[in-house]
């Protein structure tokens, strides 16, 4: 759903140009919430394997085909303010490096593919898991749900751009029902695609994954000491023991003794306190994340450097519905069209696949160099913060 130049006027672009940067500034102060020391290499590599995956088109009807978009992905697996800026470095590097995408129309795909994914996919997916039972079975199904309305979701935004700012005298009504029928239809392609990454991700390390916390982790018992009464109000914490029966017995005793008057509060010793606190840090998972950021990039290269070979040459859902119905009427040559890699290919190197396959390569490299690298630099200006104000 790359918008290419001179679908949307001059004065529509600017607008949607502003609203994109507001949405990327906004995005870079939430994503300091949202990163921490193990998440923000993984927002870089979640850039890049969205950059691999959107090679792989897949046909959806005679004629065309369809990609991922990336937001429903991004946003659950690294949140949705990161999820944005995820999205948006991928559209930038396309645009620039692979001349896909315009680049006075980049507000427009930001605002787009990036804004609108991300939001509507990530307000469907937390409605579904907080009505949902908290199983990790719920994290996949919800983000199935959240990708496929995203996609049309996304058609929706974009119909409502051209009404505003289309340079082709193309009947709205026609706009709509083409542009929305074939992304239903590659929507289902989103959300299988969304849907086994999640899943993946949350059989083996649920932790890492921004979405299914709270959601996948057992529910936690508070047990400050065996021999005495949790406080009242208390929340239970897995991972403690269980208090055997002779046990519990000699705790009711105990407390029939204690005067009534006396909150078991102040009968709680700091130090136990303290402890209870320290077990409940423990609980956390603070494994590192090494092999699954090399098993990431290694799909991703796989992706990008092999698998889009086999990948549907068909116009996707956007190229088919602009041809068909007029809206490419004016479209312009891309400023990037002369670029060494434009159209996803090595200059000069005859053999489609290994220019093809290089090609890939090279985008996931530096999506992912560049991804990283902003994720880092906001996560340090985090860090840079929390110390100023302690």
């Amino acid at each position: 759903m790359h918008v290419p130049d001179g679908f949307i006027d001059a004065p529509v672009s600017a607008v949607t140009g502003v609203v994109a940067a507001g949405a990327v500034a906004v995005s870079l102060r939430g994503a300091r919430r949202e990163l921490d020391e193990r998440t923000a290499p993984l927002a870089g590599l979640v850039a890049a394997f969205i950059f691999a995956v959107q090679m792989l088109n897949f046909p959806v009807a005679a004629g065309t085909s369809g990609h991922l978009l990336g937001g429903a992905l991004a946003a659950i697996l690294v949140g949705p303010y990161t999820g944005v800026l995820c999205v948006s470095v991928v559209l930038l590097m396309q645009g620039v490096l692979f001349a896909d995408g315009g680049l006075t129309a980049l507000g427009v795909n930001i605002t787009d593919m990036a804004l609108v994914t991300t939001v509507v996919a990530y307000a469907i997916f937390r409605t579904i898991v907080k009505l949902a039972p908290h199983r990790r079975r719920t994290v996949t199904v919800a983000s199935f749900v959240a990708a496929l309305v995203s996609v049309p979701a996304a058609a929706v935004a974009f119909t409502a751009i051209y009404a505003l700012g289309g340079t082709a005298d193309v009947a709205i009504g026609k706009v709509f029902a083409a542009m929305v029928g074939v992304h239903v239809l590659i929507g289902i392609g989103e959300a299988a695609i969304t849907a086994l990454t999640v899943g993946a991700v949350v059989a083996v390390r649920p932790d890492l994954v921004y979405g299914a916390r709270g959601v996948t982790a057992p529910p936690l018992e508070i047990r400050d000491s065996p021999l005495a009464p949790a406080a009242p109000g208390a929340v239970a914490r897995a991972g403690a023991p269980a208090a055997e029966p002779s046990t519990a017995t000699s705790e009711s005793s105990v407390t029939s003794e204690a005067p009534a008057s006396e909150p078991s509060a102040t009968r709680e010793p700091s130090a136990t306190r303290e402890a209870a606190a320290t077990r409940e840090a423990a609980a956390v998972p603070q494994r590192s994340a090494r092999r699954v950021w090399f098993a990431g990039l290694a799909a991703a290269l796989l992706c990008a450097g092999v698998v889009s070979f086999y990948a549907s040459a068909s116009p996707d859902g956007l190229e088919k519905v602009a041809h068909d119905k007029g809206i490419d009427a004016k479209e312009e040559d891309h400023a990037a069209k002369d670029s060494p890699l434009a159209d996803y290919g090595v200059k000069d190197i005859s053999d489609a696949r290994l220019s093809g396959g290089l090609a890939g390569v090279i985008g996931v490299g530096a999506t992912l160099a560049v991804g990283s690298g902003v994720f880092i630099v906001v996560r340090r200006r985090r860090a840079t913060a929390e110390s100023g104000r302690s």
